[in-house]
């Protein structure tokens, strides 16, 4: 089961550079994307969550990971209980695979403001 690979949508603590960037070992960078309208990025204190919401996109990384990668990361997602995984729609109209979190688990949170999680703290433009 070792050639199988999936494309995983990245938007959070597991981008290049930030601190869970680790968790994707071995996954090929496809690149930066942006999901197609209807999704909304909200900060869970120190982690990111992506929202099916009818107004945004949100910014992040496109990987190709194999399954052993994507299972570790379930593990670390503490999927069924935090994050579900999904596939969504991305802005160039392919799919990935991705981690979301419900509307009710959302409500009370802070949107990150244009939806990408690097530039949660920069300041407001005029």
């Amino acid at each position: 089961m070792t050639d199988v690979t999936f494309r995983l949508f990245e938007y959070g603590t597991a981008l290049r550079g930030e601190p869970d960037h680790a968790l994707l070992r071995g996954a090929k960078s496809l690149g930066a994307m942006r999901t197609s309208r209807g999704h909304a990025l909200v900060e869970m204190r120190a982690l990111a969550g992506l929202i099916e919401a009818a107004d945004g996109d949100v910014a992040g990384e496109v990987y190709e990971i194999g399954y052993e990668a994507l299972r570790d990361l379930d593990l670390a997602r503490d999927i069924p209980a935090l994050y579900q995984r999904k596939e969504i729609r991305l802005a160039d109209g392919s799919v990935a695979h991705t981690y979301v979190i419900s509307g009710d688990q959302a409500r009370g949170l802070r949107r990150v403001r244009g939806g990408d999680w690097r530039a949660r703290f920069a300041p407001r433009g005029r």
